[in-house]
């Protein structure tokens, strides 16, 4: 009997973000990505959300290695918070290393990893488990699907992919190589991506988006042109500078990461931008309208990117004028599309005209349709399926369309975070669950909680009432009058009247403690809260937050 294979998936499957799954065998551990996701609008305060690395932490020992399918922040964004944790090597592309390395230089944590380059088509032994890195294309260079050759045969992840047939860079997805892996040894298991599952047909190639943004640089000649795109995304920034410069233009980046990988990826033969052709956003104001374009972060509306500070006119290095032209070339990720409305609308007070995916096609998707799905099931022939990488919509979008393609259901299992699977010679079935919610992060502090994040709702939608009594507990009496203090409950110089009658309230229901011999800080605190609170839900039918401060003499 061969060792079973055990798949656990921390995050990614049920939201769009926060990738992180485990391949076990032999009592060996491979953590496949470990990534963040944007705050939903109704997690006031929070920077970033990862997935719970509680069982990781609970099996720090046995984790053999971090492998990386790609370099974008929803796949490597939380490593420096897994590295707290445990120390293990990190294998992926070159370019996919280079950019999580700012992020674990960043937080100290260097030495906590060595970095491990792998290229395409390459077979690394990584303890019991024999992995092959298979170029895919996807809109950052350098994906890889990964193969886990395994006691119970191949385990193949897509990772993030398209089927582009003329990439930028014309690196292909090798399904020559994934067609003769479902022909020997056969794929056992096909872990898929499913972010465009509802989405029919194929995605448009990355290089039609070349041609919009020719179209909008020939159509803004004597204009300065800002164009915004994830820092990530190396082949439209090399498209934007292409266009750029034929039109006669020097490029200038805004925002700390834009900077760092334009560098990294010159410095790695990725992007080829001409030394003259590059100046510091400094020297924007001396050259002429029509010579510029400033290549920006912030295309997700990001609080204090460079676009929503040049949107709100405080950015320190460019400041919009009447006439300026500003393509943003990306789609908002889910959850962020009332960020970047607001950006967007700042840019028009500017007196910019700005271009995006409604005006021009100045942005293709990377990842598969519904189309490139099918190939890639048809192509892979796996004798199991589980769809991952997406909403739980995207999920069971690409179940539906495994079952078209003649899949039977007991192949195909529908899995959310925090489920296993088990891969034995009785075929696929589920484990159990491990601890798989949102970890929140605000600032440096990990962990918020949701209690925390309860409370923070609440003073943002109903506001904060503080009443201060004092009590002698001695002479059983509330000394003087409570005093209520309220924010974004009512206006406090209108209503004098019902602050009072709040205020007697409290005092009365003290009173009643006080006699019936409670002497307890935290028992007259309850009775003080449980008083205003049914005051003010009585009265004004609202729930703000009641903190009640009793002081003892």
């Amino acid at each position: 009997m061969a060792d079973p294979v055990r798949i656990t998936f921390l995050g990614g499957l049920g939201e769009i973000g926060r990738n992180c799954a485990c391949v076990e065998t032999a009592g060996r551990i491979v953590v496949l990505d470990c990534g963040v996701m944007f705050p939903d609008p109704d997690m006031p305060g929070i920077d970033l959300v990862l997935p719970d690395l509680s069982y990781l932490r609970d099996n720090a020992e046995r984790v053999e290695a971090v492998v990386l399918t790609h370099g974008h922040e929803d796949h490597t964004g939380g490593l420096a918070y897994l590295l707290r944790e445990l120390s293990a090597p990190i294998y992926g592309s070159t370019l996919t290393l280079g950019l999580a390395r700012h992020r674990v230089e960043e937080a100290g944590l260097e030495d906590r990893a060595q970095l491990v380059e792998v290229a395409d088509g390459e077979r690394r032994q990584i303890g019991p488990f024999d992995v092959e890195f298979i170029p895919v294309t996807h809109s950052v260079p350098h994906g890889f699907a990964t193969a886990f050759h395994t006691p119970q045969g191949v385990v193949l992840h897509s990772g993030d992919f398209k089927i582009d047939l003329t990439p930028v860079d014309g690196r292909l997805t090798d399904l020559a190589r994934i067609g003769a892996l479902a022909d020997q040894p056969g794929i056992r298991l096909l872990l898929s991506d499913s972010t465009n599952a509802e989405e029919p047909g194929f995605t448009a190639s990355e290089t039609t988006v070349g041609a919009a943004l020719e179209r909008v640089f020939h159509a803004s000649s004597g204009r300065r042109v800002v164009v915004t795109c994830f820092a990530s995304h190396i082949h439209r920034v090399q498209q934007v500078v292409d266009a750029a410069l034929d039109s006669g233009r020097k490029v200038a980046t805004l925002g700390r990461s834009m900077a760092k990988n334009v560098t990294l990826a010159r410095r790695l033969g990725v992007l080829a931008i001409p030394d003259d052709a590059l100046v510091d956003v400094e020297e924007v104001d001396r050259l002429a309208p029509g010579e510029v374009c400033v290549i920006s972060t912030g295309s997700q509306g990001e609080p204090l990117s460079a676009l929503a500070l040049m949107a709100a006119g405080e950015s320190k290095w460019l400041h919009l004028r009447p006439g300026d032209v500003v393509v943003i070339s990306a789609h908002p990720v889910p959850g962020n599309e009332w960020a970047v409305g607001q950006v967007i609308d700042g840019l028009f007070r500017r007196g910019a005209e700005v271009v995006h995916t409604g005006v021009e096609p100045v942005h293709v998707s990377g990842h598969a349709r519904q189309g490139e799905l099918q190939v890639m099931l048809s192509v892979a022939r796996p004798e199991f399926f589980v769809p991952v990488h997406g909403e739980y919509r995207h999920l069971v979008n690409h179940v539906q369309l495994a079952r078209r393609m003649g899949m039977a259901d007991h192949r195909i299992l529908l899995c959310e975070d925090g489920d296993s699977l088990v891969l034995d010679d009785e075929g696929l079935h589920r484990g159990d669950s491990v601890p798989a919610g949102l970890l929140y992060v605000d600032g440096t502090v990990g962990d918020v909680g949701h209690g925390v994040l309860r409370d923070r709702r609440v003073l943002s939608e109903e506001g904060v009432v503080v009443v201060v009594a004092t009590v002698d507990v001695r002479r059983s009496e509330v000394v003087g009058e409570p005093e209520i203090v309220t924010r974004g409950w009512v206006h406090a110089p209108e209503a004098e009247e019902l602050l009072e009658e709040a205020s007697e309230t409290v005092r009365k229901e003290l009173e009643v403690a006080l006699a019936e011999g409670a002497t307890e800080l935290d028992l007259l605190r309850r009775h003080a809260r449980r008083a205003l609170g049914r005051f003010v839900g009585e009265r004004t039918r609202r729930r703000p937050m009641i903190v009640p401060v009793v002081v003892v003499v």
